[in-house]
């Protein structure tokens, strides 16, 4: 009911090539006679760390049951890449083997699996047992445990930065946080995280918040922690949340400091709410934000990478029938999409190390944070769905109205920061610099390296990764051209982002020492009890 077959609603029928046919079906047939003629012996696996224990090394059985697999994954790749047609369909055909492939790894069952064995064998059955307990604890909790959630604890040992709930409403909650500094920049600083999960990815430890380093470099910053929707909220719009939750938050920082203007940051879908609620402000002559910050975020949905997969005209139907009037996407839904992105990493190893091997995952915080699903309302979920993903139709000046009014992107003129990471897999490279294209305002680009979450979540302390600026301010029309006269800087991009803002944060003033004002009285600390709902 969610997907179609690879092969509908395509501009020309699938075909395959006979000639490449033949070639595959030689080179696996030599392969297949060269793995027969090895025969049964001991060694390594090359090239795939599932097998790379000396469990299978030393298990001839086992070490030729993974060659075989690999000779097996390798060559059905190649015939899905050797497909002609449709590039849409190649793409859904060849996504549907890379699960099916993931799914029937040897590794991923015990008759099959030598590490796994050996391990029963070593606990005398201990770990089969552990194995089953970790199962039934994972079905009773709804998903699967990417690490041990029993040590940590929101507000405790993350999103621990200091501050106060100074507003809320039916969809969000405004966070502020205590300065660590004397005195601060009279721009008060807005950060708006995806509504698709919890804010507190840019809250996790001290060491690597970027709350807490915007707050240490003098900003006065205020976070929107959006509600976690139940059915209170089975009928809110996409409307709703650019006018009470964006341009509500904007407007209650600017009253909170008293400043004219603020600087904003969204991440992910938070800056395409961002960019959305800019727009109308501006198609309303109001000009309250003075910078923006878009990090990994799409206006222009022409490249959605592996997600374009997943978006047709049925699919995007069939979600408005189920939720278009009312209702709520489940968080786990939307979880164990983004986990099959990446299947052996996010789901099969779990399920090896869990419940085959009886482990428990390692603490790990940003796991933890991924864990702790959101729901969406179903109305707000097919308008961005069907006006972004599916129709592009936010750069389209005049196409969609908002709160009322036409958006046209055109009018949000203002100095932007925008960044890209570039291994991200939920938005590439290439669509997170195509923003260069549709904002008019003085632009900087700069590509940090790694993936959607590890290449923005870097801080300087930690001397990891490298970033890519322009060598000039100029942005020409592909990534790829930007990208060939770029150069690379060791480290943080978090260094050059606070070296910009600076020169639009204004002058700086005394600290505040209380929460709010008068009209914005403290409501309970941060982070919140929003923030705390489960999905």
């Amino acid at each position: 009911m969610h997907f179609e077959s690879p092969w509908a609603n395509t501009s020309q029928p699938i075909q395959f090539d006979p000639a490449k046919w033949l070639e595959l079906q030689q080179n696996y047939l030599k392969e297949s006679q060269a793995l027969w003629a090895e025969g049964m012996q001991e060694g390594a696996v090359p090239g795939d760390r599932r097998f790379a224990s000396d469990a299978w090394a030393h298990n001839p059985m086992a070490r030729f049951s993974a060659q075989q697999y690999l000779l097996n994954a390798r060559t059905l790749m190649e015939m899905a890449d050797a497909l002609q047609g449709d590039a849409k369909a190649k793409a859904k055909v060849r996504f549907a083997l890379e699960q099916w492939l993931a799914a029937t790894s040897p590794s991923n069952f015990l008759a099959l699996n030598p590490e796994a064995q050996k391990k029963a064998i070593d606990t005398q059955g201990e770990s089969i047992g552990k194995g089953i307990q970790n199962l039934l604890e994972d079905i009773r909790q709804g998903h699967m445990s990417m690490t041990d959630e029993s040590q940590f604890e929101i507000g405790r040992n993350v999103a621990t930065t200091e501050g106060a709930v100074v507003f809320e409403n039916a969809i969000f909650q405004l966070i502020e946080y205590k300065p660590l500094t004397a005195k601060v920049f009279e721009k008060p600083y807005l950060v708006v995280p995806p509504c698709i999960n919890k804010y507190y990815i840019l809250d996790l430890q001290p060491a690597n918040s970027l709350v807490r380093h915007l707050v240490a470099q003098g900003h006065r910053t205020f976070v929107v922690s959006w509600r976690n929707p139940d059915a209170s909220m089975a009928q809110t719009t996409w409307d709703d949340y650019i006018e009470q939750g964006v341009i509500q938050a904007i407007s209650s920082c600017a009253s909170i400091a008293g400043a004219k203007q603020i600087n904003a940051l969204g991440f992910c879908v938070g800056g395409t709410i961002l960019t959305t609620a800019l727009a109308v402000l501006a198609a309303r002559g109001e000009k309250p934000v003075a910078s923006a910050t878009l990090l990994t975020t799409f206006l222009d949905f022409s490249d959605t990478g592996i997600l374009d997969i997943f978006i047709d005209e049925s699919f995007v139907a069939y979600r408005e029938m189920q939720l278009g009037q009312g209702g709520l996407l489940k968080g786990q839904e939307l979880a164990s999409t983004f986990s099959f992105l990446r299947p052996n990493d996010l789901v099969w190893n779990y399920v090896v190390g869990n419940y085959l091997k009886g482990e428990t995952p390692p603490p790990f915080d940003l796991l933890y944070w991924n864990s702790d699903s959101t729901n969406l309302p179903g109305p707000m979920y097919t308008w961005y769905l069907r006006n972004t993903y599916h129709e592009n139709n936010l750069i389209q000046p005049g196409k969609v109205t908002v709160c009322g009014e036409k958006i046209d992107l055109r009018k949000v003129d203002l100095p932007v920061y925008i960044y890209g990471s570039r291994e991200d897999h939920i938005v590439p490279i290439g669509g997170a610099y195509a923003s260069t294209q549709v904002l008019p305002g003085k632009k900087r680009f700069v590509m940090g390296a790694s993936g959607h979450i590890a290449g923005v979540i870097n801080p300087p302390a930690a001397k990891k990764r490298s970033h890519w600026v322009g060598k000039d301010n100029t942005f020409p029309k592909t990534h790829d051209q930007w990208l060939a006269t770029a150069q690379e800087v060791p480290g943080s991009w978090w260094d050059d982002w606070c070296n910009w803002l600076k020169a639009h944060a204004g002058k700086l003033i005394a600290a505040p020492k209380t929460y709010g004002n008068a009209k914005f009285k403290v409501i309970e600390a941060a982070p919140g009890r929003y923030v705390k709902a489960k999905a």
